[in-house]
């Protein structure tokens, strides 16, 4: 305890550190960030393609592993579709069932905090640098990356625990510091657990929470004038209220928060996108033709056709965070039988999150026209990669009063982001810290929300998205390493869906 105690009081110190720093916003503080974020990125985006072109370490780490997965286990990303849908409608739930939470409340809790801002912004971006031909690798990176889901989530089940408060623990820390001790490897798998937990305390304080409270409060500002005059810390105040109400009642709070919000972001979003869409149905054909050249063209050279790929799965990694090993967090607390169960639930979170949502905001962005637009406004936004704000003047060609719906969307999407961070975050913190100092998390990340509405430090923010991608690495070391146990888990599922034991199960348990 001592020792935790110790980690405790350094990070504790290094956070009101980072704090001041941001404060005073001062060339001098924040220097220290910029040289962090430079040898970190030169790290997470060195150059491993040998030709013309491009291709970052950290995509090329995700890409080779979905699609060696996918493969392993024989297209279970599309194999097992229909019986995953089933598990979420609950026709496998059986009361001998051990979690916290229901599988469809785990699955929406993962969406939360993925359904965000990369679905708006991020999107955009990718067409903006990629092209339209960016969507077809994104939608191949979505697919692909539903098998590196699907593994983690699994490994989750497998290695979860029940910690000393009566909460489950699981997660990439668990198969990590647990399967590389079965394997004879117990140091390194303890140091790569406690780098990947370390990993997703920083990204949810960054990423997950001051990214998300300052894109909610720039959109809340821009139709509100009020909040654009100093008193933005009004917002950052009610946004800290909303997350801390849920976040501190714990998972079950949040599962209910996520099951009532996504299904109906996701809903009004796409109901809006297809608006769009079918307003301009004569022009689908034409963006379709677009968007298949553009993903195959050798028009630019190898190079040009590297980067289109490089910006399609980029943006799918950032979206669906298929292979960071975030999700599994907390797809570990369902209430399943096996551990594979909820692993095929797991299937449709970069399949909603990715191929359907980014798909739309794709198609709307292209049939539109804004991205090769001539318009000097619309340029401006290009030039200044505004993804969010190019997003809205898409939709805005055919619904006038859509920006109000989209800064709707925008607070709802990263509301739903930080409840969901704030639970990553917290659980990894426990697994460094202590059952003791649970609730020292949950007020720092209140604390945080109200910073950031104040105050802007982009350094520190690239810093935790760098955080982010650098947990893909020590989570895809785990599931290279433990993918033959998934594998054989897997097998024996099949072969007990085949044969109709699991079908007798449910009549058994549901007659005592």
């Amino acid at each position: 305890m001592n020792k935790q105690k110790l980690y405790l009081a350094a990070f504790i110190g290094g956070l009101l550190s980072l704090l001041s720093t941001t404060a005073s916003a001062t060339e001098e503080g924040l220097a220290i960030f910029d040289t962090i974020n430079s040898v970190l990125a030169k790290v997470i985006f060195y150059d491993v393609f040998p030709g013309e072109g491009e291709m970052p370490f950290i995509i090329a780490w995700l890409i080779t592993g979905a699609v060696f997965l996918t493969i392993r286990f024989g297209f279970v990303n599309l194999r097992m579709m229909k019986h995953a849908f089933q598990i979420i409608r609950g026709k496998y739930q059986t009361s001998d069932a051990k979690g916290e939470v229901t599988p469809f409340q785990a699955l929406t809790t993962a969406l939360s905090a993925t359904v965000g801002l990369g679905n708006i912004a991020g999107v955009a971006i990718a067409i903006i640098i990629g092209g339209p031909g960016a969507i077809i690798w994104m939608i191949i990176a979505g697919f692909f990356g539903m098998t590196s889901k699907f593994t983690e989530v699994t490994l989750a089940q497998m290695y979860r625990e029940v910690r000393p408060d009566g909460r489950l623990m699981g997660g990439a820390m668990e198969y990590l510091s647990k399967g590389f001790a079965e394997k004879g490897m117990a140091g390194i798998g303890k140091v790569l657990a406690i780098i990947f937990a370390i990993l997703t305390v920083g990204g949810s304080l960054g990423a997950g929470n001051a990214f998300q409270v300052s894109q909610a409060v720039g959109a809340v500002k821009n139709e509100i004038p009020y909040f654009a005059n100093g008193n933005e810390w009004m917002l950052g105040v009610a946004i800290a209220f909303a997350v801390g109400i849920v976040i501190i009642g714990g998972l079950r709070r949040i599962a209910h928060a996520a099951e009532a919000i996504v299904p109906t972001m996701v809903i009004i979003y796409i109901t809006t996108c297809l608006w769009v869409i079918i307003g301009n149905i004569d022009a689908v054909p034409e963006a379709f033709a677009k968007i298949w050249h553009g993903a195959f063209t050798l028009e630019a050279g190898v190079g040009g056709l590297v980067g289109v790929i490089v910006q399609g799965f980029k943006r799918a990694a950032f979206s669906s965070e298929a292979g960071i090993g975030s999700a599994a967090i907390a797809h570990s607390a369902a209430t399943v039988k096996y551990p594979v169960r909820q692993g095929l639930v797991a299937l449709y979170e970069p399949f909603i999150d990715t191929i359907v949502i980014c798909t739309m905001t794709a198609l709307v962005i292209t049939i539109t026209g804004v991205y090769d637009s001539a318009d000097a406004g619309i340029v401006a936004l290009r030039e200044a990669k505004d993804g969010a704000a190019l997003t809205a003047e898409a939709f805005r060609t055919a619904i006038s009063w859509f920006p109000i719906v989209l800064s709707i969307s925008i607070v709802l999407f990263a509301y739903s982001t930080m409840i969901s961070w704030s639970y990553y975050g917290e659980r990894c913190w426990t697994y460094v810290f202590g059952e003791g100092f649970t609730l020292v998390y949950r007020l720092m990340f209140i604390i945080v929300i109200v910073f950031a509405s104040i105050t802007s430090a982009s350094s520190i923010l690239d810093f935790s998205d760098l955080l982010i991608l650098s947990m893909a690495f020590p989570n895809f070391l785990g599931l290279y390493l433990l993918h033959g146990k998934v594998k054989k888990a897997l097998d024996e599922y099949r072969a007990k869906l085949k044969s109709g034991e699991l079908d007798r199960e449910i009549l058994h348990i549901s007659s005592k």
